[in-house]
C-alpha cells in the first residue's frame, strides 16, 4: 500500500490474503451445507460450531490488532509466517478437496455414506484441525501477533479437540 511502512505493507498483505481465504471458505462451506441437507445429512447435536464461527474470524481480527499495534512485521518473521500459513492452507485444501462436497463448518453426515479414507485421512482422521492450528500459528507470526497468535491458537484447538469428539461420536469412531 502507498505510503504505509514496508511492515505494515506486510501486515495489510496478511490481513488480506487471511481475509480473503476465509470469505471462500465460508462461500464454499453454506454451498457445501445446502447440498448435504438437500441429500439428507443429519447435522450434529451440541455442536460448538457457534463458538468456532464467532472464534476463529475473531482470532484473526485480534492478530491484526496487535501486528497493528506493534507497527507490523519484520520480513523475516512475515515470511516464516506465510511459509506455516501457506504449508497449513495446502494442507487444509487437500483435506477439503478429499472430501469434496461432505467439507462444510458444520458437522453434518450422511446417513450410510463410507468414511473418507483417502488423500490426508489416510494419515490421520483429522487433518482438517491440524491445519487449522498451524494456519492459526502462522498468522499469527505472519502478522506479528506472538500473544493473540499463541492465546488463539491454543484457545481453538482446545474448542477443536472438542469438536473432534462430537464428529467421532456423529461417525460412529467412539
Amino acid at each position: 500500500m502507498r505510503g504505509l511502512s514496508a511492515p505494515l505493507s506486510l501486515l495489510y498483505d496478511a490481513g488480506f490474503l487471511v481475509a480473503l481465504y476465509l470469505v471462500c471458505e465460508s462461500l464454499l462451506s453454506l454451498r457445501n451445507e445446502r447440498r448435504l441437507r438437500a441429500r439428507g445429512a443429519v447435522e450434529a447435536p451440541n455442536d460448538v460450531w457457534r463458538v468456532m464461527a464467532v472464534t476463529y474470524p475473531l482470532a484473526f481480527a485480534a492478530m491484526f490488532a496487535e501486528g497493528l499495534a506493534r507497527g507490523g512485521p519484520p520480513r523475516t518473521v512475515f515470511v516464516a509466517g506465510f511459509v506455516l500459513w501457506i504449508l497449513a492452507k495446502a494442507l487444509k485444501s487437500w483435506a477439503i478437496a478429499s472430501l469434496g462436497e461432505r467439507w462444510s463448518f458444520r458437522v453434518l453426515v450422511l446417513p450410510g455414506a463410507p468414511l473418507v479414507t483417502h488423500g490426508p485421512y489416510r494419515w490421520t482422521r483429522h487433518p482438517n484441525y491440524v491445519a487449522v492450528a498451524g494456519e492459526l500459528a502462522g498468522a499469527g507470526a505472519m502478522m506479528e501477533a506472538p500473544v493473540t497468535g499463541l492465546v488463539f491458537t491454543v484457545v481453538f484447538v482446545e474448542i477443536m479437540r472438542r469438536r473432534i469428539r462430537i464428529e467421532e461420536r456423529m461417525l460412529g469412531l467412539s
